[in-house]
């Protein structure tokens, strides 16, 4: 009888302790699935089919034997804590290895922009360049344009050259589109100039299409194409930060990664052909899984210019 006691009163001491530690423990679960969520949606930011749920199953309900006591639940949900932090462990390395490489291309970008902007700021400084016999002043001095001394030739009317000479057309011959969609006309001036080759005219035009409509869809695209635009006029360093910065505002942008594709281009003429590399790599981890046949040819070959590893 006194040992029948001791027993019940024993079994009354541990039932207490046991409720307090599968209350304790579920006060961990419980934080542990709060601070997932959050990491997951940072992970995920766009939520749909991003979240990943706990590795682990509900055990099976058996029958138990007369006497056998069920399984520990303290157990099970020590299991699930574990599962938890593994998982809470995986994500936040993710976050910090994308938050490195970020930084770590932003850091190389701001750089090269300090010492782009200096050199530029040097030559608007110096004397202003003058034009050859037979040619206007130039259209893209550093007060005119964008803070090139480059000369360009700007003839009167339509110029028709045989050969592999580029045709130029003057601006006012350029049709203006009438769409309804002031954005969508915007860009589309804007791409006729360059077409035409009337690049300080377009570089006009497609800085002030995305100053005016940002939020436009088209704004990837004329930013895109500003950097082309410089790139095609001779002036890589600006070509470099007009794609960076397509890249920077517009990631989900349609031409973002074009824009990473030039960015390397130009990088290279530059003789930043470690950066380059850098850029391509960048390129093919964030779209790989977007990038047509024909862009992935683009990359290799940018990447044999480079000389990349």
């Amino acid at each position: 009888m006194r040992n029948l006691l001791l027993a019940g009163v024993a079994a009354v001491m541990i039932l207490p302790t046991a409720a307090i530690a599968q209350s304790n423990v579920e006060g961990r679960v419980g934080k542990l699935e709060s601070e997932m969520r959050a990491v997951q949606r940072k992970v995920f930011p766009n939520g749909a089919g991003g979240y990943v749920q706990p590795e682990i199953t509900a055990p099976q309900t058996q029958a138990q034997a007369p006497g056998v006591p069920a399984s520990s639940a303290l157990s099970d949900l020590t299991s699930r804590v574990t599962s938890l932090e593994e998982q809470m462990a995986g994500l936040t390395g993710q976050i910090e290895q994308n938050g490195y490489r970020t930084r770590q291309l932003q850091d190389q970008f701001d750089a090269y922009k300090r010492a782009t902007e200096a050199r530029l700021k040097a030559l608007e400084s110096g004397p202003a360049p003058i034009a050859p016999v037979g040619q206007s002043a130039p259209l893209d001095t550093p007060a005119a344009a964008s803070g090139s001394t480059r000369p360009t030739k700007t003839p009167a009317a339509p110029s028709v050259v045989t050969g592999d000479t580029a045709t130029s057309t003057p601006a006012a011959a350029v049709d203006k589109p009438s769409t309804g969609d002031p954005a969508e006309d915007a860009y589309l001036y804007g791409y006729r100039l360059w077409q035409a080759k009337r690049y300080p005219e377009a570089e006009a035009a497609l800085k002030k299409m995305v100053a005016d409509y940002p939020k436009s869809r088209r704004a990837s695209f004329a930013q895109n194409l500003l950097g082309r635009t410089y790139l095609d006029s001779g002036k890589p360093s600006l070509a470099s930060m007009a794609f960076y910065e397509n890249y920077k505002k517009y990631p989900d942008g349609e031409r973002a990664p074009d824009s990473l594709l030039y960015l390397g281009q130009a990088l290279t003429k530059l003789n930043k052909a470690a950066d380059a590399c850098k850029v391509y790599d960048e390129l093919s981890d964030v779209y790989g899984a977007k990038l047509s046949a024909a862009m992935k040819a683009q990359i290799a070959s940018g990447r044999s210019a480079a000389k990349c590893q």
